[in-house]
């Protein structure tokens, strides 16, 4: 028998407060979370979202070090940036903090201090990297040197950028110190650890036993973990930023910051509910759900649960942690050290008004089972072809019709016809599968249960042609609008977890008050009187030249990239000076140039060498335009032997860079020489 809750806390991974949030962010974690939130208000539950900034940890303290602030500055910064952009996004937060506050520090201060007490933690020690000029120990990423897979020497002491190898800091060639670039050597630190181990049969019991109908993604990554064994996991680390070990002799400890963010969810209940919060945690009529990405599953499924178990005193373990996979962009993964995104910021910035289209694409391609695919075709089409020309379309012309027929006033429904009462019963069928999905967390299913209302109102409309009856029959005409707007009522109430701007401008569109889900399948919800107010267009098509604006910062940020990560080929093995002299590289002036036909790659050049006219063909077709290099001097080798290619006799070779990105360029002296001179 499925157990009843009295309310539901729901928590959001807390996103690092050293850069903003991008889509991979919304679509994984806040805009699901915002989805249910908003659903389980319309029901009138006890519902509380809660969100907030982690501002702790290696990251923050780079990104601080780079841009040579504190990183209390970085934090504030992107702190506000995040928090402001997930509001105008209408992510329904009842709190959004910060791990840097009074209260949080307090609150995981005093967890530490309770399992420290009672003998939860073993302490013990190791060799960990250390600085001698700085005085410090150092993070992992705070080692750099040289990749032992793949010869980078930009390697970090956790992974390898290049080639996305995980390393130890041990792993790296000619390890070196990210703050003063000395060598890196090893010293004795002590910390303490959680034994997970001791907690494993309690998992594996409350997880693999009990809560079977979690997600295949988040079960299955579980089980790994646990069928690998667990291992103690240190819970404080050397650093100067975060929250300080309360612990006499633990100079220069912070919590890690693993165990210090998810004790941000405790710590931010307890600020938007300080007397009432042990309600939200402790009280077994309280449904705990963790909206997290993949990434941060053992984090919440393993590890926090073992915090919870280890402090006791009835703290309420997650009863579903309904993670997504990723999201990519435009066929690669989101990278923020790459800058591959789509900024939240940036999107309400360049799509003012819009923010119920990017819910709308994210969810309705929402990563839930495998990893998805952002991209901004399907980000127009969905807008152009599904918001405007079905949801949109619908909506509009009802209102219209109404106006154009009954002066906007809402008339009253006569005897109904079978397609009426079809149309009735469909709408309550919707309400039962849109409702299934979004209590199993099925959210691209629920989204088109939702759109399917809209298709079921064109659809009414094209059959029943109140545009034609209007010439005999007002009084069916009456009745196939009173439902029609009724339709538009319903949807109102189905779009609000997924489109609240619009669902808000379609309600005060129709007169309509106090969404509830129990309305939701009422298709009497307006009273005939009720005034309809003018129409407005829900939404609009989006042009090709915003998407084009988009994917051109895209390809300009891949070029940036190409060129950041370009690294040179190895010099080739060494020849003697007489090898060499006997190349004969000589200047040319290019006389004509032309494609060769049927070959993508090849020009053929007439070039005056200073003695003769010679041809040679070249594989730069897809570089250059043949006619921006006639008149063009360029450099080539004179005494190769002539070979055919694609049946011209080619006499040399012209010399080409080859950059990052692959394009060439034709080598040409700074000034023009004498056609036939001699490179030395």
């Amino acid at each position: 028998m499925e157990k009843k809750f009295s309310r539901t806390l729901i928590t959001t991974a807390l996103p690092y407060a050293n850069g903003p949030v991008h889509i991979g962010h919304l679509a994984g974690v806040y805009v699901p979370a915002d989805i249910y939130a908003r659903y389980k208000r319309l029901r009138g539950e006890d519902v509380l979202l809660i969100g907030g900034s982690d501002e702790h940890g290696v990251p923050i303290t780079l990104r601080a070090r780079k841009e040579g602030i504190t990183p209390q500055q970085v934090v504030d910064r992107y702190h506000n940036i995040i928090k402001d952009s997930m509001e105008e996004l209408g992510i329904t937060f009842d709190v959004y903090s910060r791990t840097t506050s009074e209260l949080h520090h307090k609150t995981a201060s005093e967890f530490f201090r309770r399992l420290y007490d009672n003998g939860k933690f073993i302490e013990k020690t190791s060799l960990q990297p250390y600085d001698e000029q700085a005085g410090e120990f150092l993070a992992d990423r705070y080692v750099v040197g040289t990749c032992p897979h793949c010869g980078s020497d930009r390697a970090y002491g956790d992974q390898c950028e290049a080639c996305g190898t995980s390393l130890n800091a041990t792993d790296l060639i000619n390890p070196r110190s990210a703050l003063t670039d000395a060598p890196v050597s090893m010293r004795e630190t002590s910390h303490w650890f959680l034994p997970l181990d001791q907690y494993e049969d309690a998992l594996r019991s409350w997880i693999l036993d009990g809560h079977k109908e979690w997600k295949t993604n988040v079960y299955g990554q579980c089980k790994s973990w646990l069928d690998l064994g667990l291992q103690p996991r240190a819970v404080s680390r050397d650093l100067k930023w975060g929250v300080p070990v309360p612990v006499d002799g633990a100079d220069g400890k912070v919590l890690y910051v693993w165990f210090d963010a998810p004790i941000g969810y405790i710590s931010n209940t307890k600020e938007i509910r300080p007397d009432t919060w042990e309600k939200y945690w402790k009280d077994s009529q309280t449904r705990i759900i963790n909206f997290i990405g993949k990434d941060n599953i053992v984090f919440h499924c393993i590890v926090f649960p073992a915090m919870l178990m280890a402090y006791g005193d009835n703290f309420q373990l997650p009863d579903n942690v309904p993670a997504n996979e990723f999201l990519n962009l435009e066929g690669d993964k989101i990278s923020t050290s790459r800058n591959w995104a789509v900024w939240l910021h940036e999107y309400l910035r360049d799509f003012p008004g819009k923010q119920d289209v990017l819910r709308y694409v994210l969810t309705a391609n929402a990563p839930e089972t495998r990893d998805n695919d952002f991209t901004w075709a399907e980000f127009q089409a969905r807008n152009n072809n599904e918001l405007v020309a079905i949801l949109g379309n619908f909506v509009n012309r009802a209102v219209v019709l109404t106006h154009k027929y009954f002066n906007g006033t809402l008339p009253a429904a006569g005897t109904l016809a079978e397609v009426d009462s079809s149309l009735c019963e469909a709408v309550k069928t919707v309400k039962a599968t849109l409702t299934e999905n979004l209590e199993n967390f099925h959210f691209r299913e629920a989204v088109k249960d939702a759109m399917e209302l809209a298709r079921l109102g064109n659809k009414y409309l094209q059959e029943t042609e109140p545009w034609k009856l209007a010439k005999t029959d007002m009084e069916r005409v009456a009745t196939i609008l009173n439902i029609a707007i009724n339709l538009s009522a319903n949807i109102a109430i189905a779009m609000e977890p997924f489109l609240p701007f619009m669902s808000k401008r379609l309600a005060d569109m129709l007169s309509l008050a106090n969404l509830t889900w129990d309305s939701l399948g009422n298709m009497e919800l307006l009273p005939a009187g009720t005034t309809i107010n003018q129409p407005v267009l829900l939404f609009e098509k989006i042009e090709d030249e915003a998407i084009k604006a988009q994917l051109d910062r895209l390809a300009k940020i891949k070029e940036e990239n190409k060129a950041a990560s370009f690294k040179p080929a190895p010099i080739q093995e060494d020849v003697d000076f007489d090898t060499f002299m006997k190349a004969d590289l000589r200047v040319g002036t290019v006389l004509e140039c032309s494609r060769v036909p049927k070959a993508d790659k090849l020009l053929r050049f007439l070039i005056d060498d200073g003695l003769n006219k010679r041809t040679i063909v070249s594989g730069i077709a897809k570089h250059y335009n043949p006619d921006e290099l006639v008149g063009k001097q360029v450099v080539f080798i004179a005494n190769l032997p002539p070979r055919r290619l694609k049946g011209i006799l080619s006499e040399g070779m012209i010399l080409s860079a080859e950059n990052a990105d692959g394009s060439l360029v034709v080598i040409s002296p700074s000034a023009t020489a004498t056609p036939g001179a001699q490179v030395k």
